[in-house]
């Protein structure tokens, strides 16, 4: 570009550039940064600071001393990558010009600080403006990587290779696209191994690092260059640098997942090598990045034959690994009692609405295909087994991945593979080290057993009455660290100890592992609190109604928590009252039961203000506490159901004020969501006449609320709110009927597939999907007043059972609600039964038989009957349908008006059908006998 700068304006901006870098507040510096900020207005301020920036030499007349200059060049080249970044598309193309040619000349400067610059300027070039701008700044940089000159330092050659990086991590699809019979990767993957061998070791790790970019995509031109990719990490298997060995061990870890059989042949030498680089004690990253290769390898199929020879090599490292090191053991012998402590804001961990989480199922028995969608939870509810959070094996202040953790991890995979052969492996081990004197081998010994527990329970089993009391005795080890991960480990073999028949066995060992673990609950530390509480939770859900005789000790342990917790124990403590909920039930709602857990739950309840984040697993716990109790909930109820209401109110209201006033933060959408599930739970589980005056004397009206939360911007909040609308239909009907003229209408706008975004498919189809359910269970009111919106009902559940692309719950209940909308509109829907009966059936054919799928053909028969003609072309179809209903169930109370239904329509085809025999006959026999001898035809 033929441009040249005024000397006047360039030494201008080389001093303001210099003084806005001076330290403290003077007016030097406050006057440069003044005038900086007017020359980014000029059109020719990228062109001068990258003239400075491209320049070695200070403009003569700008005074500036040459020890200064270089962090003058340095301030201008971060300048252009400002610019670039917020104002790509400002710039000039002549100015863009330069600023490329100028940067890639910069990349070749001998002082560092400036060339990496230069990397950085060219990948936010190709980041604003797309490789696409700019086609031949990778050949460029190939160029320079690989001293196609003769004459490239190394330096240069190392910011070059940083910024290819960079270029392939944005650019992958890219790179991999056809370009008349060209692709850009066909060049660059035989350039990156040819440089995994320059003398460099930032080039060799950075050229496998931009390897890994491209592998899990399996491109062609590196998939047939696997074997000189693989050769190329051999070869590097004993570079001097640990960084590069580290990036050998993170490729051979892809390579398992991807290309398992060319690792397959060399297995002896890469157990060896993953092996040593494990155990090394210098790089703790190194030694991380090596352990991961077993937990790929070990769930690798197509390795089980090829691995399982090395696994008494691989073990006894794996142990070795899980003892805290000498800092940590330190660390953990510094820790003192902290109970007491109140926690610290950091320390509590974010909570996110479940939204009816995934145990929350209060439908009836069997309702499986009907049930509201459950969102998945976002926070850490579902560890399973025990786990903790932060320290699932064992205590770790950071919640790092550790390569204890790793270990750990590792050992679950493998017994998961090769089950009895590892826990034989394990044994001596574990005979020798669970009573080690020294505490962090004892407490390595439990991880490594509550490690196995899933994969080897068939081994472990007949040394349980052996190991499980000498377990509850270390519950009682003087370290909590020991002390935690016993919680953890009992929990992961509860299971069997609460299925054991024999009551002596279960009064030896389930009782007392029991009460060992709820007396840990009330520890002095407060990660043994956790540990426990966590334990617990899991014991409960292996338990299950195994739990019922002792719900009494149980709760008045939960209450003693209750007082003794700070915040972050009191999430998990929730957790354990919802699951003994859910696993117990009625038993909960006794009185003596009542009045000992409820004055605890609703002491929290009023001390816990509508802003605190810990109103969500509260609202939550309270939920399942209402579906167990059922109407004994009722004297519960008003005041819950008053502050839910106000919380969404108040939320709604905060909404419409952050949307017309930027000054007002978007209220957090998680209040709103549990306020709705907890709404929702009461309605189920109370008597219907109470629930129905609760919502009568609701003021904003509760129904209104409810049409706003219809409509909410947020998914998980209309996710919730249809669910409600559901239940509403279910047991309050008469109470929302007269607002079905406001619900429906936005109903119909939810049925809508367009409002689904293709980013947020999972989501979009949970609310669809509520909605669904929740349209049909009003349509089985006959009295639901759906005519006026016959139409557009129709028109969207069609839509979206033809469309093959709908997940099958969506598909199956919005065929459910199709067939429902007969029980109350079947004259304005029989027009229509023969564009969307087959679908119809199809739909139902994938359903299993509940009392949902009943009442969708209830309501189908009554169209049919409307207009039985148009079923001509899916009659056989129909009639194999009805032959599959269970005939046995069809003699019970419950099913006898489907039974009754089915009979009206076939006697009515068989009054229609000339030599209806003959018709049957077009049948498979075992269909035709069915309806013949099950409906008398």
């Amino acid at each position: 570009m033929d441009w040249q700068p005024e000397e006047e304006a360039l030494s201008n901006l080389a001093r303001f550039l210099r003084d806005s870098l001076a330290g403290g507040n003077n007016p030097a510096r406050a006057k440069a940064e003044q005038m900086l900020a007017q020359a980014t207005s000029s059109p020719d301020y990228i062109n001068y600071i990258t003239y400075i920036f491209s320049h070695p030499q200070s403009p003569p007349s700008a005074g500036i001393h040459v020890n200064e200059y270089p962090t003058v060049r340095f301030a201008a080249g971060t300048n252009i990558k400002t610019k670039i970044s917020l104002a790509y598309s400002m710039i000039n193309p002549q100015s863009l010009a330069y600023v490329k040619t100028a940067t890639l000349h910069t990349l070749r400067d001998t002082d560092r600080n400036v060339s990496r610059t230069a990397g950085s300027i060219i990948t936010e070039l190709v980041t604003r403006g797309g490789l696409l701008a700019w086609p031949e700044i990778v050949n460029e940089l190939l160029c320079l990587v690989g001293n196609a000159s003769g004459n490239v330092p190394m330096p240069v050659r190392e910011s070059a290779m940083d910024a290819l990086l960079k270029v392939c991590e944005d650019n992958r699809r890219v790179l991999d696209k056809d370009y008349s019979g060209q692709r850009p990767l066909d060049t660059i993957i035989p350039s990156l191994l040819q440089f995994a061998s320059i003398e460099s070791p930032k080039i060799r790790s950075a050229a496998l690092t931009t390897i890994h970019i491209f592998l899990p995509y399996g491109p062609q031109a590196l998939m047939s260059s696997l074997d000189q990719f693989l050769s190329t990490l051999f070869s590097l298997s004993s570079d001097p640098n640990p960084s590069v060995r580290q990036m050998v061990c993170q490729s051979f870890s892809q390579l398992v997942e991807f290309a398992p059989e060319k690792l397959a042949p060399h297995m002896e030498g890469l157990v060896s090598y993953i092996i040593m680089q494990q155990q090394s004690q210098d790089d703790p990253e190194l030694a991380l990045d090596a352990a991961e290769f077993w937990i790929g390898a070990g769930e690798q199929q197509r390795l089980k034959d090829d691995l399982a020879p090395y696994m008494p090599k691989i073990i006894p490292v794996l142990l070795q690994n899980m003892i805290y090191d000498e800092e940590e053991v330190a660390r953990l012998m510094e820790e003192q009692d902290d109970a007491e402590t109140e926690d610290r804001a950091e320390d509590l961990r974010p909570q996110f609405a479940k939204s009816k989480g995934d145990r929350l199922n209060t439908s009836r028995p069997g309702d499986q295909t009907a049930a509201p969608q459950e969102q998945q939870p976002e926070d850490d509810s579902d560890l399973s087994d025990g786990e903790i959070e932060d320290s699932e094996f064992g205590d770790d202040p950071s919640g790092n991945w550790t390569l204890r953790k790793c270990s750990a991890a590792a050992l679950d995979v493998f017994s998961n593979v090769y089950h009895r052969p590892v826990f034989e492996i394990l044994l001596p081990y574990l005979m020798e080290t669970l009573r080690h004197d020294q505490w962090p081998n004892r407490e390595a010994a439990v991880l490594t057993l509550g490690a196995v527990a899933d994969g080897c329970m068939d081994a472990v089993t007949p040394h349980l009455p052996q190991l499980v009391p000498y377990l509850i005795s270390l519950l009682s080890d003087t370290q909590p660290v020991v002390r935690q991960i016993t919680c953890w480990c009992l929990a992961r073999y509860s299971g069997w100890a609460a299925h054991l028949r024999d009551p002596a066995e279960k009064a030896q060992f389930f009782e007392p592992m029991m009460e060992g673990i709820l007396h840990r609950m009330l520890d002095n530390n407060k990660k043994v609190q956790e540990a426990a509480a966590s334990a617990f939770a899991s014991l409960e859900e292996k338990a299950d109604e195994n739990l019922v005789p002792y719900c009494e000790p149980i709760l008045r342990q939960f209450v003693a928590c209750f007082g003794k917790y700070k915040d972050r124990n009191m999430y998990i403590l929730y957790d354990c009252v919802q699951t003994l909920a859910e696993c117990v039930m009625s038993e909960l709602a006794k009185p003596h039961l009542v009045e000992i857990l409820m004055p605890a739950l609703i002491g929290r309840y009023n001390s816990v203000t509508d802003d605190s984040r810990e109103l969500f697993p509260l609202l939550e716990c309270l939920g399942y506490v209402a579906a167990a109790y059922g109407d004994v909930f009722a004297q519960f109820a008003p005041h819950l159901f008053s502050r839910c209401r106000t919380i969404i109110y108040d939320n709604l209201k905060a909404s419409v004020q952050s949307a017309s006033n930027a000054a007002f933060d978007e209220p957090d959408k998680d209040f709103l969501v549990t306020s709705i599930d907890l709404l929702s739970a009461i309605i189920q589980a109370i008597d219907p006449q109470k629930s129905g005056e609760l919502v009568a004397t609701s003021k904003p009206h509760f129904f209104e609320l409810l049409c706003y939360c219809m409509e909410d911007a947020n998914y998980e909040v209309r996710q919730s709110t249809y669910a409600l609308l559901g239940d509403c239909a279910i047991s309050i009907f008469p109470q929302l009927k007269t607002f079905i003229p406001s619900i429906i209408p936005i109903l119909i706008k939810q049925l809508d597939l367009d409002l689904i975004r293709d980013d947020d498919r999972h989501t979009g189809f949970s609310v669809l999907n509520n909605a669904c359910w929740s349209l049909g269970e009003i349509a089985v009111h006959e009295d639901s007043s759906l005519g006026p919106y016959v139409e557009q009902l129709y028109q969207g559940l069609i839509t979206i059972i033809s469309n093959e692309e709908i997940i099958d719950s969506v598909n199956e209940n919005a065929a459910i609600a199709l067939g429902r909308l007969g029980f109350c509109c079947a004259e304005q829907t029989a027009p229509h039964l023969g564009e969307f009966s087959a679908a119809f059936l199809k739909s139902m054919d994938k359903v299993d038989f509940t009392r949902e799928k009943a009442s969708a053909f209830l309501g189908f028969n009554q169209i049919v009957m409307k207009n039985p003609q148009a079923m001509e072309s899916s009659l056989l179809d129909y009639f194999t349908a009805i032959s599959s209903f269970p005939a046995r169930s069809l003699v019970q109370e419950e099913y006898r008006d489907i039974q009754v239904s089915f009979q009206q329509v076939l006697q009515g085809y068989k009054a229609l059908i000339p030599n209806f025999g003959d018709f049957l006959g077009q049948l498979p026999p075992a269909v035709a006998q069915t309806l013949r001898t099950v409906y008398q035809i």
